[in-house]
């Protein structure tokens, strides 16, 4: 890649073109949202403690819904002015002070935060749809002698629900009646499978009131001559003609003429407030201000010096964020250039800086280097590899085409060099197989508190037999009883490999012992030795100190090199100490 970037590709443009749409949009943003956010914030001071802290309209509307004066009310406005550190006043609608949280300027002319009347509830507050506030119960509400029955039938409801494979819980309403809701999707199932009692059971304090209601409602709604509105505990409603029983079910309305529901539930609302307006505190206007201002409302307009002063403000900060882009990308750009070359010629990038830049042409260099050995590693392993399985094979080969051609009997010696083959064929293929979770990181270790000198117990006595066969003493010396964390299997497969390599490079009359002192392992033998400058290449794979060392004498170069990735799988190391004559140790550290 010899030639230039075009200059709508180069990284120098897109760098500029994207920081300067940046700062534009930062800079117009940020401007904007200060103007207007001051002019909304000082215009919005009035209502700032009610929408801060909505506690305190529904701390006076429950009170209003539960007493039908004011006058506990100013302690209360008291103890949260104080929290809140805002001034909380208390008017009637003509203005006259109910309770006022300190002095302050009189607020004669401004704007109420909000309308405190538990019959009319602002909505934009509550969130909710209901203008009567439930807390008010006036009349309708049950004595505590006459709610086991609603409760029978509460608990029945919800039993029936259940069975129908719902589920639902039990709630009182400040009346003291209990309501069965419906959980989740199932809201259907409690009308389609249950005989709901409860909505129309009237209690003997609830049916004067509620004959009253619908006595109230009916005038309201000026029905025909004969019929009259009931009204159930829920404040649901049927029309009923005026001779029958008021529990009875809703009858038709007369060909006559029809009336709205949407009249009706007025109505009903209207005469709810009338009943109960005896039972709460009249309407308030409520003022929540700072301590010190009297006025609700403060505008606020950006002059024109001020409007001049940030154009200018932004007009230098662009042609600042602009001129930096420019010089700054150029640097940016001059030490990736010579990296590109060093990669499309393949030599080293030249590292001239100490920055990013210059880290980021060492990691190329050494990535490079890396690569280098990888494929040289690749190469070699791929080379031992067919190697290794060259002469087991062919060994089965030679010896199945010389029983195809009856040149060998086919009997059970056969049969043993045969699986002796395969066997051997099966080891490498493990070996490899353990090598390649290694190296994917997949080798899967399940730690767990072992008893270390059962593990060494059970690798020892496992290669009792060939050591005996070779002629070499194999022992234990283990201090104490340590507990490591570890897999037993692979653990015995670790240590495993290194007493196989203690036994076979050792003469007969020598030995080797397995030792263990806290999470420390020790193989040591008194075996040929090993090499200094071949000390650093034993754990490398298909690697013999002896090249003419075949497998069946020499192994197959993979059971060091898989004891450093068990050990490394383990969170531990493995180490080497040898003396050419005199014997080598393995130690092996746990963590």
């Amino acid at each position: 890649m010899t030639g230039r970037v075009p200059v709508r590709h180069s990284l120098v443009t897109r760098l500029l073109v994207t920081s300067v749409l940046i700062a534009i949009a930062a800079i117009v943003s940020t401007a904007w949202l200060a103007a207007s956010t001051a002019t909304r914030a000082i215009r919005q001071e009035q209502g700032r403690s009610l929408t801060e802290d909505k506690g305190v309209y529904d701390m006076l509307v429950a009170y209003a819904a539960g007493h039908a004066d004011w006058s506990g009310v100013p302690a209360l406005i008291q103890q949260r002015a104080t929290k809140l550190g805002r001034r909380i006043t208390l008017t009637t609608p003509d203005r006259a002070v109910i309770a006022d949280s300190g002095p302050g300027p009189s607020l004669a002319t401004a704007r109420p935060s909000a309308t405190v009347d538990p019959l009319n509830l602002d909505l934009a507050l509550t969130g909710g749809t209901e203008r009567i506030d439930g807390r008010v119960t006036g009349p309708f509400r049950i004595p505590a002698d006459q709610r086991d029955t609603l409760r029978k039938l509460a608990s029945d409801e919800l039993i029936c629900l259940r069975k129908a494979g719902a589920d639902g819980k039990i709630t009182e309403q400040p009346s003291g009646r209990p309501v069965v809701t419906a959980l989740g999707s199932d809201s259907a199932k409690i009308e389609i499978y249950c005989d709901r009692r409860l909505p129309f059971e009237i209690t003997k304090s609830e049916r004067k009131p509620l004959q009253n209601l619908g006595d109230l409602t009916s005038r309201c709604v000026g029905l025909p001559a004969g019929y009259q509105v009931g009204v159930w505990p829920d404040f649901s409603t049927y029309v009923a003609k005026a001779d029958s029983p008021r529990d009875v079910a809703a009858v038709p309305m007369p060909d006559t003429g029809t009336t709205p529901t949407a009249r009706i539930r007025g109505c009903v609302e209207k005469s709810r407030r009338t009943m109960l307006q005896p039972y709460v505190a009249p309407a308030a206007l409520l003022f929540v201000t700072d301590p010190g201002a009297g006025a609700d409302q403060t505008r606020f307009t950006l002059s024109r010096p001020n409007t001049i002063r940030i154009v200018a403000t932004t007009g230098g900060v662009l042609l600042a964020t602009i001129l930096v882009t420019v010089l700054v990308g150029r640097r940016l750009v001059r030490p990736l250039r010579a990296l590109t070359d060093a990669a499309d010629r393949h030599h080293p990038a030249p590292v001239s800086t100490q920055d990013e830049i210059g880290r980021l042409a060492r990691a190329l260099n050494d990535s490079t280097e890396r690569r280098d050995r990888a494929e040289a590693q690749r190469r070699d392993m791929v080379s031992d590899v067919a190697h290794e399985l060259r002469t087991p094979l062919t060994n089965i080969r030679s010896w199945l085409e010389a029983a195809q051609d009856d040149l060998a009997p086919t009997d059970a010696q056969l049969l043993g060099l045969l699986h002796e083959e395969a066997v051997l064929l099966q080891h490498i293929i493990d070996d490899l197989s353990d090598l390649a979770e290694a190296d994917a990181g997949t080798l899967r270790i399940h730690s767990e508190p072992i008893k270390l000198r059962d593990v060494l117990a059970q690798v020892v006595d496992s290669h009792q037999a060939p050591a005996y066969a070779a002629g070499v003493h194999l022992g234990i010396e283990v201090d104490g009883e340590p507990v490591v964390a570890a897999d037993a299997v692979r653990l015995r497969q670790l240590v495993g490999n290194l007493v196989s390599n203690g036994i076979r490079y050792t003469p007969r009359g020598g030995s080797v012992t397995v030792g263990a002192k806290g999470a420390t392992i020790t193989v040591r033998d008194t075996g040929v030795g090993i090499a200094p400058a071949d000390l650093p290449r034993i754990f490398d794979r298909f690697w013999r100190a002896d090249e003419s060392r075949s497998r069946s004498t020499g192994g197959s170069g993979l059971g060091l090199a898989i004891a450093r990735k068990l050990a490394e799988a383990h969170g531990g190391t493995i180490e080497v100490a040898s003396t050419p004559g005199e014997g080598t140790t393995f130690t092996i550290q746990l963590p």
